[in-house]
């Protein structure tokens, strides 16, 4: 029991120092001038919301996805189009577009719910294309199609964070508030239920407990995480276009979730951080991110199974047995 209280008390510490740190970082930021780095951060901030959309599904509760770009287009989508056409405050507009992709992701899973495997993720791929080329070419030109349109910067009691150093805060908040969600949602019931449909579903059955419905639950759940996400991102950049929502950006997420660790806190951190940095740095080979992406996820299956995240905690554990060894 000690050594249980140690080790949260020692974790809780942990994370004060990160929180602090990650507070601190614009001041730090802005004294060396660094501004193009508040982008990075921006968007690791929003695909660490979207990557623990997808764990909730795929790294949880055992379902694989491909198409979850598509949720991302319609929080995106939705937000936008929603503040354009009624003047609802944009915090409003991305919340109800997140609710919007729930309830599409529950619509999806519904009939989706008894596939798996190669055929479920088959079903998530075509369901992404779709959503992609009604954006593309949506009925009266409301998406703006292939030209894309501009979109309007979140607003909080009147100021508006227009430029990512702004965003930044909003962004930090955002995550902190869907990792504790996340967090609490896989220590509850229903956090139990997913981890026991993904260990074995015939035997959560046997147990009472309703896979069909708990199958749904998890997708609805990872759609509003991925669309307020792509929500986001919509207010973040100001501009939007089918070109962001493709198919490769599906395979970024489960990169990012592949490469971070699945089922676990730190996981889409890591992964987001890692390849978003990686991303940065291979610019210049833009038409070969797929290529990269699918090198990075063979690594990851034949190396790192448990992702960066679990290669840090065997070698936490390795040293602390050391240390235990030495007294």
């Amino acid at each position: 029991m000690n050594l249980r209280l140690k080790n949260a008390i020692s974790n809780r510490k942990k994370d004060l120092i990160i929180l602090l740190v990650l507070l601190l970082m614009p001041v730090f930021l802005n004294v060396i001038h660094f501004e193009y780095a508040f982008t990075i951060v921006s968007f690791i901030f929003i695909y660490i919301i979207a990557v623990s959309g997808l764990d909730i599904v795929f790294g949880y509760s055992g379902q694989i996805s491909l198409g979850h770009a598509a949720f991302f287009a319609i929080g995106a989508y939705g937000s936008a189009i929603l503040h354009k056409y009624t003047h609802i405050p944009v915090i409003l507009t991305m919340i109800i577009a997140a609710f919007l992709a729930a309830v599409i992701g529950a619509g999806l899973a519904y009939p989706a719910s008894k596939l798996v495997f190669h055929f479920l993720s088959l079903a998530t791929i075509a369901f992404g294309e779709i959503v992609y080329q009604l954006v593309a070419q949506s009925p009266y030109d409301i998406t703006g199609n292939f030209t894309g349109f501009f979109t309007d910067s979140v607003s909080i009691f009147g100021y508006k964070l227009n430029t990512y150093s702004k965003f930044y805060y909003f962004g930090l908040f955002s995550v902190l508030i869907f990792l504790l969600m996340k967090n609490n949602l896989i220590k509850s019931k229903v956090g139990r239920a997913f981890i026991a449909i993904r260990e074995n579903s015939h035997a959560a059955d046997g147990m009472g407990i309703n896979v069909r419905n708990y199958k749904i639950l998890a997708f609805a759940i990872s759609a509003f995480f991925t669309a307020f996400a792509g929500g986001m991102y919509a207010h973040c950049v100001k501009f939007i276009s089918p070109d962001t929502f493709m198919y490769k950006q599906s395979v970024m997420f489960l990169t990012m979730l592949l490469f971070g660790g699945t089922a676990s806190r730190f996981g889409p951190i890591y992964g987001a951080v890692s390849v978003l940095i990686l991303n940065e740095a291979l610019r210049a080979t833009e038409k070969y991110q797929l290529l990269i992406y699918g090198v990075l996820l063979l690594i990851v299956i034949v190396v790192l199974p448990g992702g960066l995240y679990g290669a840090y905690q065997d070698v936490a554990v390795k040293f602390k047995k050391k240390g235990v060894n030495k007294c």
